[in-house]
């Protein structure tokens, strides 16, 4: 494997933030390279020099194909034979494949006219490299996740990209998308495309990469081949912990007590493409965390969304003995519901807002008794929580665009729990954030149940909901499928109870 792309004691400084400290990387062509490290860690920023969104600090230095370079900016580092693929996929949902494949260079004739048919040929092929049964001039919108992050590949393939960095590309996906986003990888790694690949997914790392670059506060840690690394070798080099000190022992805090009581839920007319959620029955305790699992299509987030009265449905609710009436999020919220969504940035934060008034979007009538917030009164609490929740921001008027997706995901959580609600639903709670904040998401978790507060966590990460979870429910095609104890839980199970 030929060396195709070196960096050299890259550094990068913003205001008052060194996010980058004399970084080394070696990206090969036909390697699959992991990139790792926590939230904060420099990834991103060591990213977006690569493919020309920022300039790295004069002294080091980018070499391609042994040349020193200037990475320009993006359509430089494109012209380079670099490309990336976004967590977020930049699609424009109401145009065919073949048109955002080549969006902005389409093919034209001598007449000036986009040549349609070239086009359409042209992306047929590209599409057939990464054997995909997909038509070009198929609307993007009738596509799946998987199949639109395999439409990001045949972009990056189109622009002759030598290297491809993908950030965390299975976030999204199915388990079966996410197998066949796999095979593409060893595919475009046999044709010599070099993959940089980003992902909180540890078990991923050993799955598909070649080598491994460790990240931490900004510096190289380590470069080391696949095989020399173990997961406790990694997570100790990403952390500066064990693994063994990460995940405290579990300590389930249900009582007998019933908090919420389900019967008969079902949705009321279920979009096109959406699981028909049917006759959903099952309690949770106070004190307990309670998962749900099932593969993405399931119906999971459809379920909560019922409760929370974010969708119609028939069936009942009762809480602490009492049926009560949910016909919008606001009643919810007024019978002691919370919801942390799985979208934290569509729908649980306001991003161009600071900290503190993120934070206080729940109960904001606690600081304003008088129509008027108090701002003394409102600063002095969010400051309690992030320093009970450990949330890494300079300040309570922070912008929340600018703080990690961990510490984002605490203060989703915190102003839920500053509301002291009896329920709290988490969907998806620790996804796109490293293994550190995992750790310390669970740990707050388990410190609610054991206050009394009843916890439901759906994830469609496995080892999370063993983690977590005092018992398991696993959805499939709408409907329970089992519920499993504690002690009979396992990923076998569960999957096989998730897919049979």
């Amino acid at each position: 494997m030929s060396l195709f792309l070196e960096m050299r004691d890259v550094s990068k400084t913003f205001p008052g933030v060194r996010a980058l400290n004399k970084v080394d990387l070696e990206v090969r062509l036909g390697e699959v390279h992991a990139l790792a490290g926590e939230n904060g860690a420099g990834k991103s920023t060591l990213m977006k020099i690569m493919t020309g969104v920022y300039t790295a600090d004069p002294g080091g230095r980018i070499l391609i194909e042994g040349e020193p370079i200037v990475i320009r900016d993006a359509v430089h580092a494109r012209a380079l034979g670099i490309s990336i693929i976004y967590q977020e996929l930049s699609m424009v949902e109401n145009l065919t494949v073949a048109e955002n494949i080549f969006l902005a260079r389409e093919p034209l004739r001598a007449s000036g006219f986009l040549d349609k048919a070239r086009m359409n040929r042209e992306a047929a092929e590209v599409l057939a490299t990464l054997q995909m049964d997909v038509s070009p001039v198929t609307p993007v919108a009738q596509l799946s996740m998987g199949q639109k992050q395999m439409i990001e590949i045949a972009k990056a393939i189109s622009y002759r990209s030598k290297i491809i960095i993908m950030d965390e590309p299975t976030a999204s996906l199915s388990h079966h998308e996410a197998v066949t986003l796999m095979g593409q990888i060893r595919r475009l790694r046999q044709q010599g495309i070099g993959i940089v690949y980003i992902t909180h997914r540890l078990d991923e790392i050993f799955e598909i990469a070649d080598r491994v670059t460790i990240l931490r506060d900004g510096s190289t840690v380590d470069s080391l081949p696949i095989a020399e690394v173990t997961r406790d070798i990694l997570v100790r080099k990403m952390v500066d912990r064990e693994l063994s000190q990460l995940y405290g022992k579990h300590v389930c805090h249900a009582t007998s007590e019933v908090l919420l009581d389900v019967k008969g839920l079902t949705l009321d007319q279920p979009r096109p493409h959406q699981a028909k959620v049917k006759n959903i029955d099952f309690s949770l305790y106070r004190g307990e965390v309670l998962g749900f699992f099932g593969l993405i299509g399931a119906g999971r987030t459809e379920i909560m969304e019922m409760i929370f009265g974010m969708r119609a449905s028939t069936g009942t609710i009762a809480i602490d003995g009492r049926q009560v009436a949910i016909h919008e999020p606001s009643d919810a919220i007024a019978h002691g519901i919370g919801f942390v969504t799985e979208d934290r940035k569509g729908q649980g934060l306001v991003l161009g807002m600071n900290v503190r008034e993120n934070f206080s979007l729940t109960h904001l009538e606690a600081y304003s008794p008088n129509f008027f917030v108090n701002r003394q009164k409102e600063t002095a609490r969010c400051r309690d929580f992030v320093k009970s929740l450990g949330i890494k921001t300079p300040s309570t008027e922070q912008r929340v665009v600018n703080l990690s997706g961990g510490n984002q995901q605490k203060i989703v959580i915190a102003k839920w729990v500053a509301r002291s609600p009896k329920i709290l639903i988490v969907d998806e709670p620790t996804r796109g954030i490293d293994i550190g904040a995992k750790a310390e998401v669970h740990a707050l978790l388990a410190r609610l149940a054991s206050d009394g507060m009843g916890i439901i966590v759906i994830s469609s990460d496995l080892p999370e909901v063993l983690a977590v979870s005092d018992r398991v429910i696993v959805i499939k095609d709408g409907r329970i499928s089992q519920t499993f104890e504690r002690a009979q839980a396992s990923q076998e199970t569960i999957m096989e109870a998730a897919t049979a």
